[in-house]
């Protein structure tokens, strides 16, 4: 019997909420292993962010179906979910107190369980038979032995961008954490909050340093003694495991500034120092976490490149943000045939026995990527109309070309291949991409991308 791992993220749905109001949960978004998942399925429910863990497990009622409407939204999703693929199931137990991350963290048979290594995937995530027995056995355990209860976190959406400015009050108002440190891990959200100032930091010893635009190094939390790596830290180092976003902010009192999200450096994510204690007391240890702002370049080789590749959903397209912008219907249009192309060339390479990658947050955003061999390959994906044929072809040569360039040290070989809808009108393209080392291909056209 197969067993899957369902995720929800209580800032998009209010879980807790649906519960006490009496509500029961019937169904749940998935977007892949659609046709593996069947009637009878045992399945958990993950719950994200602080205390995350398994709160529920059950079974699937059916098979996942495609549903038009917002029909089971009742006012607990922070946005309307919009057309999707759903599972039917029924919860068979809830749990007063889940099972948390830390036990998967540390028990074997989770290792490399996808909801750790890859926490961003979308659901479901598949359980083998040893883990989900593993599973199912914790869970008794935590029937008939329960403790405290568990709160989801917080319904607030990260509106803020780099160069907003607000008062820090507000800021923990809003998004949660303390009011006070310099790291402050949020309850209430998915974020880990913090803070660099020149003014106050560098009498605690707190030198953090910009070694460029994108890629700045901090100074953990700890006035006194060698640092250690507890809360603030600890929230730190673990973030990515945790799926939490590191949100990093100018100044640390009154009104502060956004510095955009970061994430550590993977291939050296942080470094021992020796700074004085606060008041320039004697000399102890401090952490050097090393930081990368959120789209620049990684060019560490033993950064993995990519995660299981996401299913676009080709018919939910978003409305223009500006009143201005081109002909809605037209951009649906595109957009769409932009996501069949795209998952249609990511089902081909699993029919070739690869595995389809989309980026993370330490890639540059191709649309789909897979590794054959010792070599990378690297996509962009266009739709192409007669008006905008040129510019499309144009774009992807330089996506590419960048994309290329930036993957070439974490991978032996990494070559580009632009995917478009259809032959272009003039054949020169071919030669242009030839001479730039870039695979132009179509549908039926495959022999181009596997020889």
């Amino acid at each position: 019997m197969t067993a899957w791992l369902l995720v929800c993220n209580p800032m998009k749905f209010r879980l807790k909420a649906m519960l006490d109001d009496g509500g029961e949960l019937t169904n749940w978004s998935v977007g892949r292993y659609l046709r593996d998942m069947h009637k009878g399925d045992h399945f958990a429910l993950w719950l994200t962010g602080q205390g995350a863990g398994v709160v529920a497990t059950g079974e699937l009622t059916g098979e996942p179906y495609w549903t038009d409407d917002d029909e089971d939204d009742d006012g607990y999703w922070a946005e309307p979910p919009g057309p999707r693929n759903v599972v039917p199931l029924r919860v068979e137990q809830w749990l007063q107190a889940p099972v948390p991350r830390s036990w998967f963290k540390t028990h074997g048979d989770f290792a490399a369980a996808t909801v750790l290594t890859q926490p961003f995937a979308t659901n479901p995530h598949r359980l083998s038979d040893e883990q989900w027995g593993a599973l199912a056995a914790e869970v008794e355990q935590a029937l008939t032995h329960p403790t405290e209860g568990w709160q989801p976190e917080g319904d607030g959406i990260w509106d803020l961008r780099p160069g907003d400015q607000i008062r820090r009050v507000e800021l923990h108002d809003r998004y949660g954490g303390s009011r006070q440190g310099g790291i402050s891990p949020s309850r209430t959200s998915n974020n880990v909050i913090f803070f660099t100032d020149p003014g106050t930091g560098e009498q605690h010893g707190y030198q953090d340093v910009w070694e460029s635009d994108d890629h700045f190094r901090y100074t953990g939390e700890g006035q006194v003694g060698d640092q250690v790596f507890s809360r603030g830290n600890k929230a730190i180092r673990d973030h990515l495991q945790e799926g939490r976003r590191l949100r990093l902010f100018i100044g640390s009192r009154g009104v502060v500034r956004y510095s955009g999200e970061w994430i550590l450096d993977q291939s050296r994510p942080y470094s021992w120092g020796q700074a004085p204690s606060t008041g320039g007391g004697d000399e102890r240890q401090v952490i050097h976490f090393h930081m990368i702002r959120i789209g620049a370049a990684v060019t560490a080789p033993d950064v993995p490149v990519g995660a299981e590749y996401r299913v676009e959903d080709e018919t939910t397209i978003p409305a223009p943000a500006l009143p201005s912008a081109p002909d809605p219907a037209l951009m649906a249009q595109t957009l769409s045939k932009h996501r069949q192309l795209q998952n249609a060339l990511a089902q081909q390479v699993r029919d070739r026995g690869y595995h389809p990658l989309s980026p993370t947050a330490t890639d540059p955003a191709f649309d789909l990527a897979w590794h054959q061999e010792d070599t990378l390959t690297v996509t962009e994906v266009k739709s192409l109309r007669l008006e905008n044929e040129s510019h499309q072809l144009r774009t992807g040569v330089g996506q590419l070309l960048d994309y290329v360039d930036q993957l070439s040290a974490r991978s032996p070989q990494v070559r580009g291949v632009l995917w478009v809808e259809r032959a272009p009108t003039e054949d020169r393209w071919i030669g242009i991409c030839e001479r730039a080392g870039i695979v132009l291909a179509w549908p039926g056209t495959e022999a181009r991308v596997w020889p």
